[in-house]
């Protein structure tokens, strides 16, 4: 990595392959927001930081060299070849074009638990509200820090989610998913589900523990795997996903399960990323002339 330091934080110079309108609009992640300038802003790891692309680097602002190498590059997952994985994904010539859309996306590897609480919160639901319901739950129970003369919320952790009653969580906007949220941080803090050991198990085996909690069937396992857990395999399937595949691949309706399958054995360990690009692609132009 070329990194440079500034007044503020870090430069990454000439960084290929990232477009931070891309990562933060693809619906991996809830917490970062735009901002006027075209940055984007969030909260992650009990962190801070802006991001700013300036021509062809980027401005992570709010950090140093030693913070960036420790903890943001793996979060941005800036040691993987995206240059690499766009090149063989785009054998497939629908890929093609949806990676051309999307093609400075990157997967991030986020908080487990973090990431559990905002899928669970996310069946059906849309992203406007399902920001607002994670800000509101931050606000009032997470952890309070400044950066840069702002102040910040770092996100619950289960034991704090744990203690609370069913009507405080479901006073944040949660509805009836404040069962479910209360019972999975129940799970974790008695280690009934211990997102730590379950990188030493296979993603099938992944996937049923984590739909062993209360408010996770598939495809909120599939993407705490993908969006937390490196698990390139995962292929998440929601309403974007089902539309897309159905119209480019199968060309019938067909079961989420069904399209899950045929993504892992048409794009096998690359399955996760090549949904990012679809879903990304999806949103964009679905529906739109020449989709």
């Amino acid at each position: 990595m070329d990194l440079e330091n500034t007044d503020s934080g870090v430069l990454l110079r000439n960084a290929g392959n990232f477009e931070p309108g891309h990562i933060f609009e693809c619906g991996q992640c809830f917490r970062w927001n735009a901002m006027p300038d075209g940055s984007y802003t969030g909260v992650a790891g009990g962190r801070a930081l802006r991001v700013q692309k300036i021509g062809s680097h980027v401005l992570f602002d709010g950090t140093n060299r030693r913070e960036f190498r420790e903890y943001w590059a793996g979060y941005f997952d800036l040691g993987r070849d995206y240059g690499r994985i766009k090149k063989e994904l785009c054998r497939d010539p629908v890929m093609a074009r949806a990676v051309e859309y999307g093609y400075g996306i990157r997967i991030l590897k986020q908080d487990p638990w973090e990431t559990l609480v905002s899928f669970i919160i996310s069946a059906n639901n849309g992203i406007p509200r399902i920001k607002k319901t994670i800000e509101m739950l931050c606000r009032r129970y997470g952890r309070k820090f400044t950066a840069n003369g702002k102040t910040y919320y770092d996100f619950p952790t289960p034991l704090c989610l744990a203690l609370l009653s069913r009507e405080d969580i479901t006073a944040c906007g949660c509805g009836y998913r404040a069962k479910y949220l209360s019972k999975a941080a129940e799970m974790v803090v008695a280690g009934k589900v211990d997102l730590e050991s379950l990188s030493e198990m296979s993603t099938g085996e992944v996937r049923e523990v984590l739909m062993g909690t209360p408010g996770v069937g598939p495809k909120v396992a599939d993407c705490v795997m993908l969006f937390s857990m490196a698990r390139l395999d995962a292929f998440p399937v929601d309403v974007w996903i089902k539309r897309v595949m159905e119209h480019y691949y199968l060309k019938k309706d067909t079961s989420l399960n069904e399209i899950r399958r045929h993504a892992q054995n048409r794009f096998g360990p690359l399955a996760g990323v090549a949904q990012q690009y679809l879903f990304y692609y999806a949103r964009g132009t679905m529906g739109q002339t020449g989709a």
